[in-house]
């Protein structure tokens, strides 16, 4: 959390924005001169600040990690990439799934997606719904065109036709809650053109901005409009690694043991309308599941 700091210099008083972290055990500590004076528009100077920080901060592990995934994938066998992917894909279902609540466990799932074992005893709409993820995730894999309004809304539609047919591939008209949040999503007449907006800025800044930042935005700005009656969510992780596998990224699964904080970042970031919030969540996140393609000797991240 960046803090203002109030200098005494020859009898005039100053005012820094300051930031302390833990960089490699050590603690270090960056600060920006703001004036004789707090500026009226502190916020987005602190928004600034703080990403300033973190890109610096992360942008290099990010680039080692892409770096080392594309040697991995160019020595390994085909057969080994499929199996990883596939791997991949049942846990990114589960995962994803289990986070909107379903009941179906990992080794229900894999059961299920692998070998087309029922699960007995479980609701129809979970076993539905994990079968329809799965042949979306591989669909997403493949789209070779860019985000646009027409592909979201057709996963949406291939994700929840089997099970919920009259929201399915539909844009909201009604007030949606998310439940056990503080944060009330966008009016129905809203949301179109938040859409509009959001797949306008996604153009303007797909060649411009990191690639795991993008990633990162993509999804806190697709939850954030909340344009589905149900799915948003899982739309959003999809979305999120379409932008990972297009850049060249591994992607990313977010875990069901990670919901909390997870959550917590995201109502946090939109409560405070402070994406800085989530996209550090976000980076420290990536890093730890990416692990394998990092050298730990020389590189340690921040617990």
């Amino acid at each position: 959390m960046a803090t203002i700091k109030k200098k005494i210099i020859e009898g005039q008083e100053y005012y820094y924005l300051e930031h302390s972290f833990r960089n490699s055990g050590r603690v270090e500590k960056k600060e920006q001169y703001l004036g004789k004076q707090i500026p009226k528009n502190l916020e987005e100077i602190k928004k600034k600040f703080l990403y300033e920080l973190y890109s610096k901060k992360w942008y290099a592990f990010f680039d080692g990690i892409k770096e080392r995934f594309i040697k991995d994938q160019k020595t390994m066998p085909k057969s080994i990439i499929e199996k990883e992917r596939e791997s991949f894909a049942i846990r990114f279902t589960y995962d994803t799934n289990r986070i909107e609540g379903s009941k179906l466990t990992l080794r229900e799932t894999a059961g299920l997606l692998q070998r087309g074992v029922t699960p007995k005893e479980k609701p129809l709409v979970d076993i539905k719904e994990a079968e329809s993820h799965r042949k979306v995730f591989y669909e997403m894999l493949s789209y070779k065109k860019d985000l646009n309004l027409q592909i979201v809304l057709f996963w949406h539609k291939e994700l929840l036709g089997s099970t919920k047919s009259d929201i399915s591939g539909r844009i909201r008209e009604h007030q949606v809650a998310i439940s056990g949040s503080k944060f009330l999503p966008p009016s129905p007449v809203e949301v179109y053109p938040l859409l509009k907006n959001f797949f306008g800025w996604y153009e303007k800044n797909k060649t411009k901005m990191h690639p795991v930042e993008l990633a990162a935005l993509v999804h806190l700005k697709t939850v954030t409009i909340h344009p589905f009656g149900d799915g948003n969510g899982r739309i959003g992780r999809l979305m999120m690694n379409f932008v990972l596998n297009k850049f060249g990224f591994p992607m990313l699964d977010i875990k069901y043991e990670k919901r909390s904080s997870y959550y917590n970042a995201l109502e946090r970031s939109q409560l405070k309308n402070n994406e800085t919030i989530f996209l550090n969540w976000f980076f420290k996140q990536y890093i730890k599941e990416q692990k394998r393609y990092l050298n730990y000797s020389k590189q340690k991240v921040e617990k």
